[in-house]
């Protein structure tokens, strides 16, 4: 079968017209893969679970009868060790959980501000 000159032209057109699309949309336009999209999908739940926890590890906070002496013993903690600090205070651990969460530890960590004042520490601790 004799193909008609003008086919050859199109063909290469559409072929070249088709990757050029495919990389513009992963590019720019915002493509992504189904791999990608899960991975994005998985972090921004355990991000939502992390965030929703907080609250959690403050009112545990709140209401801990030895917490000034575990936000002293965090606060005496270098800037690196302070999560490991606040996990092992217990606040990190949910409940029903067999140990602590190292995400929810940072979290709570940041919530709590503990470079700032003590008292005002305890009132933010309090507020929250």
């Amino acid at each position: 079968m004799n193909a008609p000159e003008w086919l050859k032209p199109g063909i290469y057109g559409a072929a070249i017209g088709a990757v050029f699309v495919g990389v513009a949309g992963f590019s720019w336009g915002g493509w992504v893969t189904g791999g990608t999209s899960n991975d994005r999908a998985m972090a921004m739940s355990r991000n939502d679970v992390v965030a929703s926890m907080v609250p959690v590890c403050l009112d545990m906070a709140r209401s801990d009868p030895a917490r000034a002496d575990k936000l002293a013993a965090i606060r005496a903690a270098s800037t690196y060790q302070r999560r490991d600090a606040l996990m092992s205070s217990g606040w990190a651990t949910m409940p029903e959980a067999d140990g602590p969460n190292r995400d929810i530890a940072q979290a709570c960590l940041a919530a709590l501000d503990v470079d700032q004042s003590s008292e005002d520490a305890k009132n933010a601790i309090d507020e929250g």
